[in-house]
């Protein structure tokens, strides 16, 4: 027979036991004992569409790790949404992603100026935003920004490599720069600057910028070559680097052509602007590039083009931005495991800066994520390439550059 007594006190300890829950549930947004909820912000429209690959296949990564049965139990709930690649709209997103959908943090926002535009937001309220979708060396300050890591190689550093080579492969070079007037494009002067220091005026002859409500940057194209450049760095997404590709080939300029990595997969760029058009063209390279026959064997890719086929059937599997997508989210994932079932914002910070040596099959050998409390750069290495008319074509070693 259960006593009054009994009752009472299994009465409280239930009591204590729903405010416990209560109050847990609300130290732990977006997580509940079977889901973990992500954010996401990503250019499905305007003139940055082309990347919204990348969180379409992100999102299929996640669905075949719930089809395996989640993190700890948990399934993940992957909430992207539409920014067109316009800063205010990245605010507005975000904000509905952490205060209305209470995500517990947010993962691979695309872009530099829609990530910066929300970075202070995010580590105000102690958010992470991990991996970021874009190379910005600003990233990498942790003092500025604990609660915001990159992913893929700094744009700075990029640029350092490419104006190293030139000064060792060009005799008398004067150089022309153009880039997206935000803080994506700013990193490749900034690079240059780094190499060249007072020997900047000397050696580059103009620097331009284009707008993303640019119609085309074909005056600027033009512009470079009549200030008689011999070489060229495009700082640019891939709608605009397409288009430098077409005018420099258009006019016959034969310049020692850089462009941004961010902007040279096959499937996006390269084919349908003529693969023929852009013959000598150098960029850098840490993915396997899918299209690359040294890889054909090869244990990674051969993984990545089963989940392709299964979860992204219609997938483009000459795009290396689904290979990008591929690698970013299998180390969420590992950040996730890490966790061992504490998924609190904290503790995911905490996983994020304690990557060591993780090895990401799609990535070029050598390279691993390495990150700690004072390191926010998980890849640092790059290899040079370049475009033969049919592939890209890699040379020389890894190289990484001193700066973030």
């Amino acid at each position: 027979m259960i006593t009054r007594r009994t009752a009472l006190t299994a009465g409280l300890a239930s009591a204590v036991a729903a405010r416990f829950i209560s109050a847990r549930a609300a130290n732990l947004p977006g997580v509940t004992p079977t889901e973990i909820k992500i954010g996401n912000t990503a250019p499905y429209s305007g003139p940055g569409s082309s990347y919204s690959v990348i969180p379409k296949a992100e999102a299929a990564y996640f669905k075949m790790i719930n089809e395996m049965g989640g993190i700890a139990g948990h399934k993940i709930v992957f909430l992207s949404l539409d920014d067109a690649y316009s800063p205010p709209k990245t605010v507005e997103d975000t904000r509905k992603l952490v205060e209305e959908d209470g995500v517990d943090f947010c993962f691979c926002s695309l872009g530099t100026p829609t990530n910066s535009a929300i970075a202070e937001y995010m580590n105000h309220h102690k958010v992470p935003q991990l991996f970021v979708g874009t190379g910005a060396g600003k990233w990498a300050d942790y003092k500025k920004y604990p609660w915001t890591m990159g992913f893929q190689p700094s744009y700075r550093t990029e640029a350092q490599i490419y104006t190293k080579h030139m000064l060792a492969n060009v005799k008398q070079p004067k150089m022309g720069i153009l880039y997206q007037n935000d803080d994506f494009g700013k990193d490749y002067p900034l690079g240059v600057r780094d190499v060249l220091g007072a020997d900047w005026d000397k050696i580059v002859a103009r620097s331009v910028t284009y707008e993303t409500t640019d119609a085309t940057v074909d005056s600027q194209i033009a512009e470079l070559q009549n200030a008689g450049c011999n070489v060229l760095l495009v700082g640019a997404i891939a709608k605009f680097a397409a288009q430098s590709i077409r005018k420099v080939y258009d006019i016959q300029w034969k310049p020692m052509f850089f462009m941004s990595n961010v902007a040279i997969s096959v499937g996006m760029v390269m084919q349908p602007v003529g693969p023929e058009k852009s013959i000598g063209m150098i960029s850098t390279q840490y993915l396997k590039d899918p299209t690359d026959p040294e890889w054909k064997d090869d244990t990674g890719i051969g993984a990545w083009r089963t989940f392709m086929a299964k979860y992204l059937p219609n997938g483009d599997t000459t795009d290396a931005a689904n290979v990008f997508a591929y690698g970013a989210a299998m180390t969420m994932v590992q950040v996730l495991k890490q966790c061992n079932g504490d998924f609190s914002r904290a503790n995911i910070m905490r996983q994020a800066e304690n990557l060591h040596d993780f090895g990401v099959p799609v990535l070029l050998p050598g390279i691993k994520i390495r990150t700690s409390h004072t390191d926010h750069r998980p890849i640092k290495a790059m290899q040079l390439q370049r475009w033969s008319g049919k592939g890209w074509v890699r040379f020389g070693g890894l190289i990484e550059g001193a700066n973030a």
